[in-house]
């Protein structure tokens, strides 16, 4: 199976594009990685945001590591973005996203991806409400995919989460997004599927599979998050951790669907108080596990 890293978990601990290129490539031996916008916000003024995103790419390249994708990370997620109530909340949203794409063109990568938004508390249980919104982001999506093909792109990714106040949610609400958007924008949205998110137990019972995706939604996945969990939160632990899913999963998951272009990219998300030692040598135990199936 095909491994690689979000970096998630090196905010606010390793930074600069050599110190973190270096400690991937050699010390966690790993070619492939999903950048967070937590190292680099899209957000910041473009010059300095893409001199930063730039430094990064170019050491990682340097060090024979491969950015796949680009990726919303914490500070993003906080935000409801283009499911947000009011137009200008769902601008500001559909802003970030632009400024992502062109920070990511900026870092030569192709692809750049988030979890779709938010509604409000009251938008979420009013389905007319939740319709209009709808409607606005796929407009607004395909606004953007001409965007990131003007930029040099070739895939936006959206990641479905296990909240029902967001969307989508559940593998039938990302069927949903991705045959509304097949074909309509021009360059092609797909899945980046969090095994931690399919599995969430509380909202989708027996369904919390990662067969069940696979059946619904498995021909628009181009990518995976990989994280342990409980089922009961979404914990994105380390697989240091005991909980529902082992190396051993993960590689027959692969081999029974004949997986070969996707990544599985490792997401960890440790306590900021966490000391940077103790995240290290977990990180490094973990990668070693998922090596050795």
């Amino acid at each position: 199976m095909k491994l690689g890293l979000n970096l998630s978990f090196a905010i606010k601990r390793w930074l600069g594009g050599e110190r973190l290129a270096a400690l991937v490539a050699n010390e966690l031996e790993t070619r492939y990685v999903q950048f967070t916008w937590d190292l680099v916000d899209p957000d910041w003024p473009a010059s300095t945001r893409d001199t930063l995103a730039r430094e990064y790419a170019t050491a990682f390249a340097a060090a024979g590591v491969t950015v796949e994708s680009t990726f919303g990370g914490l500070a993003s997620y906080t935000f409801n973005h283009i499911l947000a109530p009011t137009p200008e909340l769902r601008a500001l949203g559909k802003a970030h996203l632009r400024n992502a794409i062109d920070m990511t063109a900026a870092m030569e990568v192709p692809a750049a991806g988030m979890p779709l938004g938010s509604f409000s508390a009251d938008d979420a249980v009013n389905p007319a409400r939740r319709e209009e919104i709808y409607k606005m982001a796929l407009e607004a999506y395909v606004d953007l995919a001409r965007h990131a093909r003007e930029q040099g792109l070739s895939m936006l990714l959206v990641e479905p989460v296990p909240l029902a106040t967001e969307f989508p949610a559940s593998a039938e609400e990302a069927l949903r997004l991705m045959t509304d958007l097949d074909g309509q924008t021009d360059v092609p949205v797909r899945l980046c599927v969090d095994w931690g998110h399919a599995m969430f137990k509380p909202l989708f019972g027996e369904k919390a599979t990662m067969e069940h995706w696979m059946e619904v939604v498995g021909n628009y996945i181009a990518t995976f998050h990989i994280q342990q969990h409980d089922g009961l939160y979404d914990r994105h632990w380390n697989f240091t951790r005991d909980g529902l899913i082992t190396p051993q999963i993960l590689s027959d998951f692969w081999d029974r669907h004949e997986l070969d272009e996707q990544t599985y990219f490792l997401e960890i998300i440790y306590p900021f108080e966490e000391p940077d030692a103790v995240v290290l040598e977990d990180m490094k135990a973990a990668m070693k596990m998922l090596r050795s199936v």
